[in-house]
């Protein structure tokens, strides 16, 4: 079964520098088979029967050899799949250039969901679905109120963010 992970925060701006190659490498030392990464942000397309296993391995093999673990959020191929078309703003219309999504490596209380106030972070909007959140980002995610450290907070759990592009870059790549 073929699988995505996401790891938040390698290769942005500079900071906790990682190459794709070697993360590949740590994949496959965990067990995957066709391991494979797409850009340079930490996106590894894989097939393992033990997912979380696998992940948890390659984590820890990065942090041995870099010093720092990233988080990874996992997603199935046939999970992202459904993601992909279930997303409201693109059904409305809204075009890729404004569009994100947060993952979240789990699905948040629905106590912490009851006491959000969408308004509140106008003009960004957001749509909680299961452990994805749909970003609709007029002004681009350099000024958005929705970044990840708010997230993380709003929702009580690591996420992860990629731009729509890039979700769809990696959908094709998940079904190749």
């Amino acid at each position: 079964m073929r699988h995505l992970a996401l790891l938040r925060g390698v290769n942005v701006g500079g900071a906790r520098s990682l190459p794709m190659r070697e993360l590949e490498q740590a994949f496959t030392a965990a067990g995957a088979t066709a391991a494979a990464t797409v850009i340079q942000s930490g996106n590894v397309v894989f097939a393992s029967d033990r997912p979380e296993a696998t992940c948890a391995a390659a984590a820890a093999a990065v942090e041995a050899k870099y010093g720092f673990r990233p988080p990874i959020v996992l997603r199935s191929a046939e999970a992202w799949r459904a993601m992909v078309e279930a997303n409201s703003f693109v059904a409305a219309g809204v075009g890729p250039e404004a569009l994100h999504l947060a993952c979240l490596a789990a699905k948040p209380s629905p106590s912490l969901v009851a006491r959000l106030d969408p308004r509140a972070f106008l003009p960004d909007e957001f749509v909680l679905a299961g452990a994805d959140v749909y970003l609709r980002l007029p002004n681009g995610v350099a000024k958005a109120n929705l970044a990840n450290a708010r997230l993380d907070r709003m929702f009580g759990t690591v996420s992860t963010m990629r731009n729509w592009r890039t979700v769809l870059r990696l959908l094709e790549r998940l079904e190749d």
